[in-house]
């Protein structure tokens, strides 16, 4: 048959083309042709078919025959070219039976035509045969018309294909196999009809039917390894079988083929064929694929068909059992076995009123052993860490309640006590425990939400916990949503008498239960509480009960703690979920708190601020100019926020408002062209909605252009980055193939038009451009990646050929750069070039220009980066010093990987075959002579094993001695690497990591697109390929090369293993064993110690296993290095060579943790475990080292997800001991040898010593430990570790016996906490008994371990408790000083203290005296513990107010030791709660203040001090009162500004000496200090608030400003008795520190602005914490209100300004070359003078018009005037001359690059701008120069620059235009 090309070539010559919706319905097909994206493709056939349908049938009947001949073969082959993708057949099948209306014959005769070229070929059938027949059955409705004539013909062609495919492996195992079944699958289901008698009627047997049989049956028992392909036969047999008319005899064939699970040869009868059938792989796939083909194909009456008698049927005794076992199994196909599983009780269900006909009695009857498998099977498998296990268990169970309740409903069971006695099960799991969870959830509607509240009274809390941990919080929130969905149900139900029901009431009745745990949950301090509660809660809450927001608002106050946050969730929730307007929820205050929590300090808030104006359920409602104002103030407020998910979020709110915008804006558009004149107001509306939206697109698009100039923070860049890619893609018409939502609307382009006719939306103007491409240098991949993605995305295809030239120059500049960054950003600009340039010249060599040519662009560039490639090879090998400087080899490796596989398009348009090879010998040699580098040696691969790192570095340091001439030898020898050093590493590891990268994606990309064409590569070129990998693996030690080689190794692997080909699946085979071989052989060095190459090489084959198959390279790869790692070590074996089985435990470590295996090692996880264990008891160092890692990697793998909770940050995992144990078994035996082997080690005499180490003990005890506590196993098998768990208590080693108490506690059922508790404390002993000291130190931590999980679980009656009261109570000797262990006596207390709320007073007095006296008692000599006891006993005491007050008072008697214990204590956060007792401690502290700061003991003054801070702070930035003299502290001020002047001691000390000092300063009136003391203070703020200051001194000065800069400055605007000078340098130490590099500074600055705020205002309220945006112009205003006359202020605005002069910009930009391989970043990278220069200019240009108004601030505003205007002049005057063209010159573009030019060009306009306003107020300045040629020249150089790539913000270019507002 013609081609698609031909055969529109045809059409096209026609006269009917010349139709016009012909014309562009041939345009489509050829679109969608032409097309390699499958959505692309689509798009195009929907618009294809809405044109045919446009076209009438009478039209089509005008058409010539031979015409509608053509139009249908041109159908055809689209639907024959794009046989792969079913929509987009089915899509050309609707196209062709609209033609079939026409002449349905011609269309019948052409598809018969195709497939009768299948049916009569003498050939077996090919791949594309297949799908083609598949395709005509599937998706055509023609086609299979044709089937139904021929479909025993081609059904014989079909069986045909089965012996030659199972004869293969390469065969069976692949697509053609598959799709073979997939067809016979089809065949069985379309065409039932037609193959029923061929299989039930004996006279009608068909030996095609029979062989395929035949064949499915072989591959389900096995000899297929493809496991998809597997399941599918299943399927394709059952569906066979459900051919039968008659049942019975289906049933038969059903029973017959249920003989899968017999181990010996059997027959299969279906009708009247019959197959031999024998197992040859014992996996569980074959049971899996029939039972799961049963229950997916066959019938009710198949599946109840009796086999012996009448009531057993196939679905209960035949396929239950059968199931059952496949869910009792450890399977690798676990997943599958409980799919089948849940279609088992769904086919019951469906079936479930026959199956009581046919038995006559319940279904599940309580306590039936069914009952009993099916809850067993379920409950146990619940926290499965398989994936997706415990989704499908939960879907069961579902089915299973659902099934009882049938059950009951039919037998009259009212009683139906399964439920209760599940909710009772329920209730006793761990609040931890997943599946509580959706357990309870399904059992909901079955008890009702009443009765679940009332027995289950925990709920509330336990929903809260859950919330705060993230793997809980979807579950969490699943209940809640279930228990107010059936609430309201039952509520409904209630009101079904009334007329109509009261929401307001409904929501009230929800608030009585539900309303303070939503308000506890949102203003929460827990972070992932409180965004839980917002995201999940909110939004189902006001689904169920919309009137839930009045009584949730009515309780906030916006200003306290938390609520703020509260209410702007509240309101955004209410109204994306509602789409109810927010604004009339609470009148006019809703603005006000809105603005608030937009100006807030915290992003939470912000970010719930924007959504409420973002969000609306209706994309159409478009935002007010309310909105529109309010988001044109917090855009470019929020523009620079450090947090990366607030910036996603930012652009996400901001993406959903741009689209509220166009979609409203093109409902107006489209609703002009549809109203009459007489709607003439209803148009100006409509019209000035839609000017207000295009404004502000054009607002935000211009936006990012004057923040994306170099000298820009990373945080701004990026945050306008992804808002203007927010609005391309929102307010463009650039469809994206890759996105399935997001399109822009079909008619985007009236809007757009609408919007350019108004002079608006030109995103894509010249000088743009240019704006994004100067990021492309950008120092930061993510901004160079999105600038890169923008630019080719949505800009035009092609760009200007001045650009293209000046950046082919630069991009090869930057190609041999050293520096590893600049390379990467030549490889962008060549990936960018490549798809932006029309024409390229052939020949694009290094030097040359260039020039219009033929399109041939990306070969021409491919074949310009080899050549490239070779001349790095090349003079790397002539002269690796000078190549390491000036041809690295790696920029160009990369600029080749993008260029080759980034760019759109097939590959082999680019690459031939001679080209693809010169490249892989480029590699092969590359590779090579680096790793010669690195050996030293020409034979690199000669050598057994990679060189140390001494001999690299040897190797190197010997190549720069001999490119020196031999200088480098002599001298001492330097620890650092030399800049030649890193020049030469750098480059070989960073080309050797490349050449993995793109070698590896390289041959994927061939042999991905290969299978439609002829491979550019050979069998040898791959062994080729390999041997690259296998060099830089085993031939080099650098974990970078290693690491990125790996990505490109694991490539190559899955693109051969999955080939079609053998021989190119044998190669990674062969690694594979050639890498075994190397494990297993001895060696004369090391492998694998500090260099992972070859276990990373063993790792990569096997990961690259496809998943669906047996993965037998895994199998093999663990059964060998499981049997290498257990040979006996040798009799002499050297400690310093690696080890066969050291080798083969580090292998096992890399698959264990290689993420691409996932669960698949989980198969072998215990014999890995046991392995690892054992291995702890070798002599060697290296094995147990390399066991001990191995090991901690499997708990990882085998216990899955870690609980994280933001409270109390629990150790436990998500799984329980039965559980772990049921997914595990082989390990429990084992486990709990090992245990009783050590108890019995302890086991003797008291008075013996013992030390019998058992090295996989601690191991072991800490993997338990790890579990989470759970219910009793039914067979009680686990309680058989609570014995030697018990008996470890005696170990002598000290962190055994803290791991045996939190083991105990794991594998302590809760329910037997108690009994546990009892027993323990029975065994306390008293004063005069001997005892051994381990083993009651023991049993006192494994009391106290048990204790809290006691107290937490509520688990045991209150006797029992009172019980082990009265024993702990009895033993508080073991707390006094006759008990001489130090570690028992804190290991008392600590159980003391967690009962300490349920003691008696009389039992807590004692033990407090008796502490007291022991604190007071002097120490004789050193006792080793007794520290540890002290500090228990401090803390123990001091929970307690009136003995901690005691001992606070007895401070200055206490010992240095017990004082330093003191106020750590406090340090630690102790003490703060109670007000009382923190005035004692702020007292005695101070008192002590002065003696403390002349101590010699540094830890004391540090420690001291922070206590003194924290107490004095009080956890907020208010000062507590307290009171010092005055000459002490003076005197103490004193000192601690002498320290910090002379910087003593250290950040840390000068950090707590500078916040003590201002809590000092804070405290006395302003009348008992002397000025000199605060000029003092305010001289360290202005030296330490630098960045080159520690960060915590900086944090130190913004905690000062807080504590009393605020209340010197208070005092000032108050009084006025405080120099002006200070108020100005507090507030420019302010302006500093709101410009650090660090957050928290920024955010401590931003307090003191708020607190000065507040204190004006004089508000009672709490204060409110506002943004650091917001801070400064604030700031600013209090500066110029107050101080606008006092000398500095003038300078303080001036100082902000950038100070470089331009020429020198330019001259130190002319000076172009590496300095070094690293370059050195700005002290402080978050500052950005540009933007600070369009903050002060306001300022400024307010001063400016003071000038009348003060005669000194004239003075010093003239003087300014004579020293810069000469210089404003001369940098204006180079200004005009930076870029004299229009065309783009290579100076220009470095010149954008600079990061100083853009601040300095900012610095300079705010200075001509001030100069302006100046010459305007003053007569005085007049004579310096002419005011209107000074605003000529400056608006000049404004257009001149925004002409040329240079924008500046919109306060300088108003200012320039005389626009600016004062």
């Amino acid at each position: 048959m013609l081609s698609f090309e031909d055969v529109l070539t045809s059409l096209q010559g026609c006269v009917i083309t010349e139709d016009q919706t012909l014309r562009l319905f041939f345009d489509k097909l050829s679109e969608s042709s032409r097309s390699s994206v499958k959505r692309c493709k689509e798009r195009c056939l929907e618009e294809a078919v809405q044109l045919l349908r446009k076209i009438s049938e009478t039209h089509l009947h005008s058409l010539e025959e031979n015409h509608l001949l053509l139009l249908v073969r041109l159908l055809i082959s689209l639907q024959l070219q794009m046989v792969g993708i079913s929509t987009a057949c089915r899509k050309v099948d609707q196209m062709l039976q609209h033609l079939a209306k026409v002449d349905h014959q011609l269309v019948f005769r052409e598809i018969q035509l195709c497939l009768r070229s299948i049916e009569h070929t003498d050939e077996i059938l090919s791949l594309e045969d297949l799908q083609r027949a598949c395709m005509f059955l599937e998706d055509s409705t023609i086609g299979r018309e044709v089937w139904q004539d021929s479909f025993l013909s081609i059904m014989k062609k079909v069986s045909e294909v089965f012996p030659v495919v199972l004869q293969q492996e390469s065969l069976r195992d692949g697509p053609l196999c598959y799709i073979a079944v997939k067809v016979c699958l089809q065949i069985f289901q379309l065409l039932s009809s037609e193959v029923a008698p061929l299989v039930w009627k004996k006279d009608r047997e068909n030996q095609a039917v029979q062989k395929i049989l035949q064949a499915l049956m072989d591959i389900i028992l096995g000899q297929c390894c493809n496991r998809d392909t597997r399941l599918l036969a299943g399927t394709a047999v059952a569906m066979l079988i459900n051919t039968a008319s008659e049942s019975r005899a289906g049933g038969a064939a059903a029973w017959s083929l249920l003989q899968v699970s017999h181990p010996e040869p059997w027959l299969l009868a279906v009708g009247a064929l019959q197959v031999q059938c024998s197992s040859t792989r014992k996996d569980g796939v074959d049971r899996l694929s029939m039972s799961r083909g049963l229950l997916t194909c066959c019938r009710p009456p198949v599946l109840l068909a009796s086999y012996t008698n009448a009531t057993e049927c196939l679905l209960l005794d035949g396929l239950f059992p059968l199931v059952y076992a496949l869910c009792e199994e450890k399977l690798d196909c676990h997943h599958f076995a409980f799919e089948v599983l849940t279609l088992w009780l769904k086919k019951v269900k469906e079936c479930l009123a026959d199956i009581w006909k046919m038995t006559g009695v319940r279904f599940l009857p309580d306590n039936s052993s069914l009952q009993q498998q099916l809850i067993h099977i379920i409950w146990t498998n619940a926290e499965s860490p398989v994936e997706g296990v415990s989704e499908i268990v939960r879907s069961a169970f579902c089915l299973l309640l659902d099934l009882y309740e049938m059950d009951c409903k039919q037998f009259g069971d009212t009683e139906k006590s399964l439920y209760l006695t599940l909710l009772q099960q329920i209730i006793k799991l761990p609040w931890e425990a997943k599946a509580k969870y959706h357990r309870l959830s399904a059992l909901l509607p079955y008890l009702g939400t009443d009765m679940v509240l009332d027995v289950y009274v925990e709920i509330p809390n336990h929903l809260l916990k859950c919330l705060s941990t993230n793997h809980l919080s979807p579950c969490g929130s699943e209940l809640y949503k279930c228990l107010i969905q059936q609430q309201r149900r039952e509520l409904c139900d209630g009101f079904a008498n009334s007329a109509s029901i009261d929401e307001l009431d409904l929501a009230n009745r929800w608030a009585r239960l539900w309303q303070p745990v939503l308000l506890e949950g949102l203003t929460s301090d827990v972070t992932l509480l409180q965004n839980n509660s917002s995201t999940h809660l909110l939004p189902c809450t006001f689904q169920v009960f919309p009137s839930a927001v009045e009584p949730l608002l009515a309780s906030l106050d916006p200003f306290a703690p938390g609520h703020l946050h509260a209410w702007a969730c509240i309101m955004s929730s209410y109204r994306a979920t509602t789409g109810g307007s927010p604004w009339a929820l609470q009148g006019s205050s809703t603005f006000k708190t809105l603005r608030l929590a937009l100006g807030s300090a915290d992003d939470k808030v912000r970010l719930a601020a924007l959504s409420i104006l973002c969000c609306s359920p209706k994309t159409k409602d478009t935002p007010t100019s309310e909105e529109l104002s309010i988001m044109r103030t917090f855009i470019p407020q929020n523009l620079n926020c450090e947090s990366s998910p607030f910036r996603q979020l930012f652009q996400a709110g901001v993406k959903r408002f741009l689209v509220r915008i166009r979609d409203g804006c093109l409902a107006h558009v489209r609703g002009q062209k549809g109203k009459k004149k007489e709607d003439a107001t209803i148009l100006e509306r409509a019209q000035e909605i839609l000017n207000r939206g295009i404004d502000f697109v054009d607002w935000l698009g211009q936006l990012p252009y004057c923040y994306l100039a170099p000298g820009h923070s990373y945080q701004r860049k990026k945050t306008v980055l992804l808002l203007l890619s927010a609005v391309l893609e929102t307010c463009t018409d650039t469809w994206s193939p890759d996105k399935k939502k997001g399109q822009p609307p079909v008619n985007m382009g009236s809007l757009i038009n609408c919007a350019r006719q108004k002079g608006k939306w030109d995103f894509f103007c010249r000088t743009k451009q240019l704006v994004l491409i100067s990021c492309l240098e950008d120092s930061t991949n993510e901004i160079r990646e999105l600038s890169a993605q923008l630019l080719l995305r949505f800009f035009p295809p092609s760009i200007p050929d001045d650009i293209a030239a000046v950046l082919l120059t630069r991009t090869k500049q930057l190609l041999c750069s050293p520096r590893v960054q600049e390379a990467q950003m030549g490889a962008l600009m060549m990936k960018v070039l490549l798809q932006k340039t029309q024409d390229q010249s052939e020949d694009c060599g290094p030097n040359c220009n260039v020039t219009v040519s033929c399109d041939t662009k990306a070969p021409s560039f491919v074949r310009l980066l080899v050549r490239e490639l070779k001349d790095h090879y090349l003079t790397a090998k002539a002269d690796m010093m000078l190549a390491a400087r000036t041809k690295p080899i790696h920029g160009v490796l990369s600029a080749l990987q993008r260029c080759l596989l980034e760019a759109p398009g097939c590959i082999f348009d680019t690459l031939g075959h001679a080209l693809t090879i010169e490249v892989l010998g480029l590699l092969e040699n590359i590779s090579l002579l680096l790793l010669g580098v690195l050996y030293g040696d020409t034979c690199a691969t000669e050598k057994d094993a990679p060189p140390s790192f001494c001999d690299m570095g040897n190797a190197i340091s010997s190549l720069i001695a001999q490119a020196s001439g031999g200088n480098q030898g002599d001298g001492e020898e330097c620890v650092l690497l030399s800049e030649e050093h890193s020049l030469v590493l750098t480059c070989c590891w960073v080309s050797l990591k490349e050449i993995g990268i793109f070698l590896g994606s390289l041959v994927e990309r061939i042999l991905a697109e290969s299978k439609t064409k002829e491979c550019l590569l050979s069998k040898e070129d791959l062994i080729r390929a390999s041997k690259v990998f296998e060099n830089i693996l085993l031939k080099c030690r650098h974990w970078g090369a290693v690491e990125g080689c790996c990505v490109g190794f694991t490539k190559f692997c899955a693109s051969l293993l999955s080939n079609n080909d053998p021989q190119f699946r044998d190669i990674p085979a062969h690694m594979l064993k050639q890498g075994l071989q190397v494990v297993q052989s001895p060696r004369s060095t090391s492998v694998t110690r500090r260099a992972a190459g070859l276990p990373m090489l063993i790792l990569c084959v096997v990961s690259a296993e496809e998943s669906s198959k047996a993965r037998p390279l895994l199998s093999h790869s663990m059964q060998t290095l499981l049997k290498t790692a257990r040979t006996p070590l040798p009799d002499s074996w050297d400690q310093t060579l690696d080890l066969p089985q050291v080798c083969a435990v580090h292998t096992l470590q890399a698959l264990v943790r290689g993420s691409g295996l996932g669960v698949a090692i989980l198969q072998f996880a215990p014999a890995v475990a046991i392995l690892s264990l054992t291995l702890l008891s070798s002599p060697c160092w290296a094995m147990r080292n390399a066991a001990l890692q191995l090991y901690s990697s499997l708990c990882s793998r085998m216990l899955g997800q870690r609980l994280s909770s933001e409270e109390a940050g629990p150790t436990q995992h998500g799984m329980s001991p039965p559980a772990f144990f049921f997914h595990y078994p082989a390990l429990q035996p084992f486990l709990l040898a090992e245990l009783r082997g050590a108890a019995h080690n302890l086991q003797g005499p008291p008075e013996e010593a013992r030390l019998c180490l058992k090295p996989s003990l601690y191991p072991i005890l800490t993997l338990l430990a790890q579990l989470q506590p759970g219910v009793q196993d039914a067979s009680e098998t686990l309680s058989d570790f609570l014995p030697p768990l018990l008996q470890l208590s005696a170990s002598p080693i000290y962190s055994v016996r803290v791991m045996a108490s939190k083991a105990l506690v794991a594998m302590t059922p809760p329910l037997e906490y108690m009994n546990i508790l009892i027993k323990l404390t029975a065994q306390l002993p008293s004063p005069l008994d001997r005892c051994c000291h381990n083993q009651l130190h023991g049993q006192l931590l494994q009391i106290k371990a048990v204790l809290d999980g006691a107290l937490c679980t509520d688990s045991g009656p209150l006797a029992d408790l009172c019980e082990v009261l009265s024993r702990v109570d009895a033993s508080l000797w073991l707390a006094t000083e006759a008990q001489r262990c130090p570690l028992v006596r804190v290991a008392y207390l600590a159980v003391a203290d967690s009962l300490r709320g349920l003691c008696c007073e009389t039992y807590l007095s004692k033990l407090c005296d008796a502490l007291m006296c022991e604190l007071h008692t002097p120490q004789q000599g050193l006792q080793v513990g007794l520290p540890s006891f002290h500090q228990q006993a401090i803390q123990f005491l001091c929970a307690d107010q009136k003995w901690a007050c005691q001992i606070w008072d007895n401070f200055s008697a206490a010992s240095p030791d017990l004082r330093l214990t003191l106020v750590t204590w406090v340090v630690n956060g102790r003490g703060l709660q109670q007000t009382s007792l923190k005035e004692v401690i702020q007292n005695v502290l101070q008192s002590n203040l002065r003696e403390a700061l002349l101590s010699h003991c540094m830890e004391y003054r540090r420690t001291y001090l922070a206590a003194l801070v924290a107490v004095m702070a009080g956890g907020d930035s208010t000062p507590q009162s307290g009171f010092l003299e005055e000459t002490v502290l003076l005197e103490c001020l004193d000192l601690l500004l002498d320290d910090l002047e002379d910087q003593r001691c250290g950040p840390e000390f000068q950090s707590q000496a500078l916040y003590a000092a201002s809590l000092l300063l804070s405290q006395q009136s302003h009348s008992s200090l002397k000025i000199s003391m605060i000029q003092r203070w305010c001289s360290v703020l202005e030296c330490h608030r630098t960045p080159d200051a520690a960060e915590v001194l900086r944090m130190a000065c913004g905690e000062a400003l807080c504590v009393a800069g605020v209340s010197l400055m208070s005092r000032s605007l108050r009084e006025h008795n405080t120099p002006p000078d200070i108020m100005i340098r507090l507030i420019n130490t302010g302006l500093y520190l709101l410009q650090d590099q660090s957050q928290l500074v920024r955010m401590r600055a931003a307090c003191f602005t708020s607190m000065l705020q507040h204190d004006r205002e004089g508000s009672q309220r709490s204060v409110y914490l506002m943004q650091v945006n917001l801070a400064l112009p604030l700031l600013l205003d209090l500066m110029l209100e107050e101080c606008w006359d006092t000398p500095g202020t003038l300078e303080v605005l001036l100082c902000h300004l950038t100070q470089l002069d331009l020429r020198s910009v330019l001259k130190e930009s002319s000076e172009t070359g590496c300095a070094s391989l690293y370059e050195q970043d700005e002290a402080n990278v978050f500052a950005e003078p540009s933007v600070m220069s369009a903050q002060v200019l306001p300022y400024l240009l307010q001063i400016a018009e003071k000038y009348p108004e003060s005669s000194a601030l004239a003075q010093r505003l003239s003087a300014w005037a004579e020293e810069s205007t000469a210089q404003v002049l001369d940098s204006l005057a180079v200004s005009k001359e930076l870029q004299p063209g229009e065309t783009l010159t290579p100076a220009w573009l470095s010149l954008l690059m600079e990061p100083r030019l853009h601040s300095t060009l900012c610095g300079l306009l705010t200075r001509a701008a001030f100069l302006l306003r100046l010459l305007k107020t003053s007569d005085d300045v007049q004579h310096l120069c002419d005011s209107s040629a000074l605003h000529n020249a400056v608006q000049e150089v404004c257009s001149l620059l925004s002409q040329r790539g240079v924008y500046f913000p919109s306060a300088l270019t108003a200012a320039v235009a005389a626009d600016l507002p004062l």
